[in-house]
This record gives C-alpha cells, structure tokens and sequence, in this order.
C-alpha cells in the first residue's frame, strides 16, 4: 500500500515536506541522512524532488523528525516555513529565539491545517482585504485616525463600541486569527504571504481587554505593512519606531472612535447637575469599549476631556482596577477565547461527518486525543446545529416582517 502510495506521489511536494520536518526538529542533512543510511548528497537529492525515497526510508526519517507517514503522503498544501521569515525582524538573544520558535512553528502548522481543511471541504476562506494604505511621510495620528475611520466605514462599523472584534476581523475581512497559550510578556504574531493571507496568534492568557488591543495593533500591520512580520511584545523597544507608533495609534482610534466617544463622554457628564465626569464613569465607559480603563483615560488625556496625567495620578494612588470593576458590578467582557477560528472549527467538524478525515485526523487539527476529540465533536455539532437554527429563525422573521410591510 504505501509503496503504491509513493510510486504516485508528487516528488518535489513530498521533498518539501521532508525538508520543513527536519528543520522543525533541528537536524542537518547529514544527520538524516545517517539515519536512513544514505549519503549528505542523496539526501538533498531526496529533499529537491531528484531521488525517490524507498518506503522503508520514509518510515525511518518519519520517526526520527517525531512524524507519521502519512504527515508526507497524504495531499497537504505546503506553507512557506514562518521562521524564515520572522528571522530577520529583530535582533533577538539566544533565549529569546527560544521563547519565541515554538509559537512560530505552532502558528504555521494551524496555518497549515486550515489550508489542508479548505483543500478538503473546498472551501476556501472568503477574503474581503482593503488595499495595503499608504503611510509614507504621513503624519502619525493623522494616518492612524483616516485608516481607522476608513475601516469602520467599509466594514460598517460606524462610531459605536465594536463588541465582536475577533469575530470581524475573521468573518468579514478574512484573517485566520488564533489564540495560543504563550508566556505573559508576548501579546500577538502577525504574519502574511499571498499562500495564507494575513494571520494572527493572540496570547489567550490576557485578559479581554488586551487582547481586543493586540488584534486592532496586529490589524494596523496587516492594513499598513503588510508583508512586514511582527511579534510584539512588552518592553522590546528602546525607542518606539513609527511603524509602532502608528499601530498604537490606529487601536486607539479604531477601538474608539473620536466622534462617539466624545458624544458617549459628553451624555454621561449630562447626568450631573455640575456636569462632571466621575471616576463610575471612567469604568463604566471603558467596559462600554472593551477597553483598559489605562487605554480610555489615555485616549481622554490625548482628546484633552481629561487633564494631562490623570492615569499617572491613579496609579500613584494604587488603583485596583479590578477590585473596582467587582465593587461597580461590571461583567467581563463577552469573549470567544477559541484557539481556532470558527471557519476552521466548522470545516474540521463538516470533513469529519462527511468521512473526509477519519477520527485521528480531526483530532491532530485540535492537537488532542482521540477521546477529547470526540467530546469537541459534539460540542461543535451543537453548536454549529444552534447557530443554523438561529440563522434560520432570523430568516424566518425578516421574511414575516417583509410580508406585514
């Protein structure tokens, strides 16, 4: 069978392959070529597509790169490996490398799954992408601002809080957005190339609030910088260069919009015969954004509806920001913490009760096991089966409403 199987096999495809796997597991040519005793050359013979490999070869490096057989010989879409190209986006340590490679290669082989789900189902991942903005020698909160409210304008958006962001961006722009588990310090990936598309990694250990900040800053390098990768995280620049500066800047006008904003803070102050803003206020209008109460006072600073360091006052006065929200009632903020985005979730789920993917293969796009992967099976039935009948009785009721007009 398997030799039946790679007698048909597209050489160069399954060379690729062998190569990413190898890197991915840190061996050399010649450490692999040990291991299925050949020489250096006829492994990179191998790995160019110019030598077919024996079956019994396949199973030997297989083993040795932590791998399946059938990771090389089922019909997978090959994606340009990511650390290639984060490699040179900063000068990092060797510790940082280390921290950093492993949600590298985690986000190119989701990226890597949901490709392989799009081939099987035939569904590709609708793409609604704006034209890259242009920046150069604009001013920073000027360009920051035209792009933010250009976006809510195609996106429909318009001036108010945007309270399924995630959703958004990954529904009705098209980006493939996961939340991984990655130390505290590293907020967001961004990544692009015209195979993929744009993608994100958010660190799902922060809370709502932050990582709302970390899309809308990974959005900005994807509308304005496209092609540049980023992993951003705490306290990586001496000095903030424009790029940076430009993303804080658009999730600041992004997430809230000047014109509402000012109209939202003006209709609170109403409410007081002096017409004042009360500290109630300040965390009743951050939870309206799904922002950080740090982010609003910030933005009220910049708009000049608050005197110049107000936040620096309260953090002098040891504010527990949390502490206050449990005392004012104010719930967290609704939040989809999904590792894999809903497209991806629904086209895992179809292939399966199509018989596409067998059972093992559904689990290994959840990176789980087979019993947990039967239990995500039905909760994702379920969920999928709701959110058709909800669909349907949105139908069923614009259609009574059509009927009475």
């Amino acid at each position: 069978m398997t030799t039946n199987i790679l007698d048909n096999i597209d050489l160069l495809t399954l060379g690729e392959l062998l190569e990413q796997a190898r890197k991915k597991c840190g061996m050399t040519q010649a450490d692999a070529a040990k291991v299925i005793d050949v020489s250096r050359t006829t492994m990179v013979a191998i790995e160019k597509g110019e030598r077919r490999i024996k079956s019994t070869e396949l199973v030997k490096l297989a083993r040795a790169y932590g791998c399946s057989v059938s990771d090389f010989v089922s019909p997978r879409p090959v994606v340009q490996p990511f650390e290639v190209q984060f490699r040179a986006v900063y000068q990092r340590s060797e510790k940082e490398e280390a921290e950093i490679k492993p949600f590298i290669l985690q986000l190119e082989e989701l990226c890597q799954n949901y490709l392989e789900l799009e081939k099987i189902i035939d569904a590709p991942l609708p793409q609604n992408y704006p034209l890259e903005y242009e920046v150069k020698n604009l001013p920073i909160k000027s360009a920051a601002e035209n792009i933010a409210v250009a976006e809510r304008q195609r996106l429909g958006l318009g001036d108010g809080p945007i309270p399924r962001l995630r959703d958004i961006l990954e529904q009705d722009v098209g980006l493939r957005i996961f939340y991984l588990k990655m130390p505290t310090k590293y907020s967001e990936v961004y990544s692009y190339n015209e195979e993929i598309g744009g993608c994100m990694a958010i660190n799902v250990n922060h809370p709502e609030e932050r990582r709302r900040w970390s899309m809308a800053h990974g959005y900005l390098h994807f509308l304005a910088h496209r092609r540049k990768p980023e992993f951003h995280f705490d306290k990586q620049y001496q000095r903030v260069p424009e790029s940076e500066q430009l993303a804080d800047a658009f999730s600041r006008y992004f997430l809230m919009p000047t014109s509402g904003l000012l109209k939202r803070f003006n209709d609170m102050c109403r409410t007081h015969s002096e017409f004042k803003f009360t500290p109630t206020n300040l965390f009743t209008l951050a939870h309206y954004y799904g922002v950080s109460v740090e982010a609003l006072v910030l933005r009220l600073e910049e708009m000049e509806l608050l005197r110049s360091g107000t936040w620096n006052k309260l953090k002098d006065r040891g504010l527990k920001v949390r502490k206050v929200q449990k005392e004012l009632g104010l719930e967290e903020i609704p939040q989809r913490p999904d590792v894999m985005p809903l497209h991806y979730q629904r086209l895992a789920i179809e292939a399966l009760d199509q018989g596409l993917v067998t059972e093992g293969h559904f689990a290994d796009f959840f990176n789980v096991d087979r019993l947990e992967a039967r239990c995500i099976a039905e909760k994702l039935r379920e969920k999928f089966r709701e959110d058709s009948s909800a669909m349907l009785q949105e139908t069923i009721d614009f259609d009574l409403r059509q009927m009475q007009e």
